[in-house]
């Protein structure tokens, strides 16, 4: 079906092909899991798919690419429409119509499908991915997770053979991603089609792959079977980490098989106290944040119902729940930049009811000015570049000295701790993922909030830069302040949170430390704990912390 002969990619301004003498074969009905770190050339290769690479995106493609024996050289991405449906990171790039019926028609009325089967296709990819009672609502008005998965239905109602998917599940809670991915996998079984997709969190998908694509950085690709590539390869979901440090063979990929694995492991463990994820705190954390009866609507309809939160100095709080709980909604309410129908938020002050004393005066930031709201409570958005609209890095750390006044650590000094060696010329949009991420961060910083609020920061950050983001957020807490993580992420939760907050239909329905909350839940449970459940472990690192305690090989 898909056919790459000799493939190199060579972008202008570089120095090293993206892809080097690429030899790969995707057959008929596989579903095919690209993985690699970010920047190895994931999206180049799912690109040059379609012709996207490079007809649109520039660069030199030397060798010969063909989908289903089109040559992608000879066809635009126009001309392979009918056989390759691409879904790309950022589902609003890609829509062009206001609502969700509207969207998902689009692609059929391009390709002159007959309205009769049109109809009937919105109808079965309504019901697919989980959409009905969302068929009128607007476009922007949808959460990140619904937008994706409108995103994903426009494609699949064209019937496309082949299906190319990046990042699908980034923006989804972990019940909404595994209704995505049975439906793929249903594509796959039931009608042949033939899917490329590359993902991050690969804890969600690679039980459901047929073979892995992987790309080490050096411009090579590899492909085998999964549990061959992972046996080796630099990246790898906790299963896989987990099976590797106890010495499993063959390997596991799946939660079940893991289980049946690992009775020994759970034996060795059972009287062993797990390590902390994070060292406990030296003091007493003071009240920072105090939010009372918290009211947000749309034309209406709640969105979030009458919170109450307090946040504390030194503490990581991470916020979860399903798609369109009201998380988002919540943090613009604590940051004073969204609507708030009812409820107070007093930032810094006094006595708070615990015994906790600060500084200054309680204040709430909706009602000062946004520089002054800045100071007290900053907020990174689902997408950073939102906030990101200067011609350089420097200029942008500029422009944030002189809105936040600053007296002290400029933003330059915060970026330079956060991502050494990013050069003041670089353009923002050229930064990676996680440079932006750090970018943004030092652009708020630059104010001193004391209370720092990031909105589903792991979207497109490999595992290496979910350890940096760790990294942050605890030097962030030992600086005093509070910090708040909305994410579907339950790996990185389970790594960095003190304490978890879940939301369902703008309601706080859980609330409390880490361990309590995540472990109880069999959908926000990382993989370690479900492996290892009823022990109490949630991370890799703990295991493994455990067993060399008695100085003993964790793998023995």
């Amino acid at each position: 079906m898909i056919t790459f002969d000799q493939v190199t990619v060579q972008y202008e301004d570089t120095a090293e092909p993206v892809l080097r003498d690429v030899d790969l074969t995707v057959e008929e009905g596989e579903l095919c899991l690209v993985v690699g770190h970010t920047g190895v050339g994931k999206s180049t290769l799912l690109g040059a798919v379609n012709g996207l690479v490079p007809h649109f995106t520039g660069g030199t493609l030397y060798g010969r690419v063909t989908v289903d024996g089109r040559d992608t050289a000879e066809h635009p991405p126009r001309e392979l429409a009918d056989v390759v449906g691409v879904v790309g990171q950022d589902p609003l790039d890609g829509f062009v119509t206001d609502t969700v019926e509207e969207e998902l028609a689009y692609a059929m009325e391009q390709l002159a499908v007959p309205p009769a089967t049109m109809r009937k296709r919105v109808e079965e990819t309504l019901d697919l991915l989980g959409l009905a009672d969302l068929r009128h609502r607007a476009l922007h008005e949808l959460s990140g997770g619904q937008q994706q998965r409108v995103a994903i239905g426009s494609v699949l109602t064209a019937h496309p053979r082949v299906l190319v998917l990046d990042e699908p599940t980034s923006a989804l809670d972990p019940t909404a991603a595994e209704e995505v991915l049975a439906a793929v996998t249903r594509l796959v079984h039931d009608l042949g089609v033939t899917v490329l997709l590359a993902e991050h969190r690969l804890e969600r998908v690679v039980q459901y792959a047929d073979r892995v694509i992987h790309l080490p950085g050096d411009g090579r690709v590899v492909s085998g079977a999964p549990a061959e590539i992972f046996r080796t390869s630099a990246i790898a979901p906790p299963v896989v980490e987990l099976g590797r440090a106890a010495g499993w063979a063959p390997l596991p990929l799946s939660i079940r098989d893991a289980r049946r694995t690992a009775a020994p492991l759970r034996a060795r463990l059972a009287d062993r106290t797990p390590p902390p994820v994070r060292p406990a705190p030296a003091g007493e954390r003071p009240r920072l944040l105090t939010a009372r009866g918290i009211t947000v609507t749309y034309q209406g309809v709640p969105a979030v119902r009458e919170v109450d939160l307090g946040l504390h100095g030194g503490e990581i709080t991470a916020l979860m729940g399903r798609n369109g709980s009201g998380k988002s909604s919540l943090l613009w309410a604590l940051q004073g930049s969204g609507p708030r129908k009812a409820g107070t938020v007093a930032v810094g002050g006094g006595g708070d009811g615990d015994g906790n004393t600060t500084s200054k005066k309680p204040a709430d930031p909706g009602k000062l000015s946004a520089a002054e709201a800045r100071r007290l409570v900053g907020l990174v958005p689902q997408t950073p570049t939102d906030l990101l609209y200067l011609e350089s890095v420097k200029q942008e750390l500029d422009q944030a000295d002189t809105e936040s006044g600053t007296t002290g650590e400029g933003a330059r000094a915060i970026l330079d701790r956060l991502a050494p060696g990013i050069p003041d010329t670089t353009h923002p949009r050229d930064l990676s993922e996680g440079q932006k991420l750090a970018l943004v961060l030092a652009i708020q910083l630059a104010a001193a909030p004391r209370v720092l609020l990031l909105d589903e920061p792991t979207r497109g950050l490999d595992y290496r830069a979910k350890s940096e983001l760790v990294r942050i957020v605890d030097g962030l807490a030992a600086e005093g302040r509070a910090v708040v993580i909305s994410t579907h992420d339950v790996e990185f939760v389970a790594r960095a949170a003190d304490r978890v907050v879940v939301m369902a239909e703008g309601d706080i329905v859980a609330d409390g430390p880490t361990t309590e909350v995540i472990v109880a839940s069999p959908v926000f449970a990382p993989q370690t704990a479900k492996i290892l459940a009823p022990l109490p472990y949630l991370t890799v690192a703990q295991v493994t912390g455990a067993l060399s305690a008695d100085g003993r090989d964790p793998a023995a």
